[in-house]
């Protein structure tokens, strides 16, 4: 997610949010975005920086000192890629609200974030790390509203909660079970606000 003017080559996700650690600017949003990203070789690196600001995931980190790399990257392409027979918890709001990849969500999205001068980078727009970097730049911005309440009455919250509790359902690993349990609250404050 980023400005719509500026062109910048993209992080990957376990180095952008290390970048911001450094600079101060992680917020829960970006911290929730972030751990939906593909695990790479600095991730458990990356979830001791974060700890300090999460104190949540204590216990994940404990379980995934105990496990190969490659236990984990297989659980996050089972929950969001390619489970079989089907993909538990795919990350994205057209899957979940239209039952297939690239629905209209994305598109209104796409729009969505242009008239937030925004624009979505290095993944589609109705990624669910997409939408909760958006939120999260929105709220540094100090939105005056309209947008982000956009975002997430008629986006998130119509399928962020069954999200949550699909990947507290269905994960094996500690660390994806908290955080549906992050989001699940995210989603219940956001919609008594």
């Amino acid at each position: 997610m980023e400005p719509h003017a500026r062109s910048r080559p993209t992080r990957r996700p376990w180095t952008a949010a290390l970048h911001r650690i450094g600079d101060r600017h992680l917020t829960p949003l970006h911290i929730l975005a972030a751990l939906l990203a593909v695990p790479e070789d600095d991730g458990l690196d990356v979830l001791r920086d974060l700890y300090p600001l999460a104190p949540w995931l204590g216990p994940a980190i404990a379980e995934l000192e105990r496990l190969p790399l490659a236990q984990w990257q297989g659980e996050h392409t089972r929950l969001f890629v390619s489970g079989y027979p089907s993909t538990p918890c795919p990350p994205f709001e057209s899957a979940y609200r239209h039952g297939q990849m690239g629905g209209t969500a994305a598109s209104e999205l796409a729009r969505l974030y242009l008239r937030a001068g925004l624009q979505a980078t290095g993944a589609p727009a109705d990624f669910l790390g997409t939408l909760l970097e958006c939120a999260a730049l929105l709220e540094e911005q100090g939105d005056p509203g309209q947008v982000l309440l956009e975002l997430w009455d008629e986006h998130l919250l119509r399928w962020l909660p069954r999200f949550a509790q699909d990947l507290q359902t269905h994960s094996v690993l500690g660390l994806y079970q908290l955080l549906g349990a992050e989001l699940a609250r995210l989603a219940e404050g956001a919609s008594h606000d």
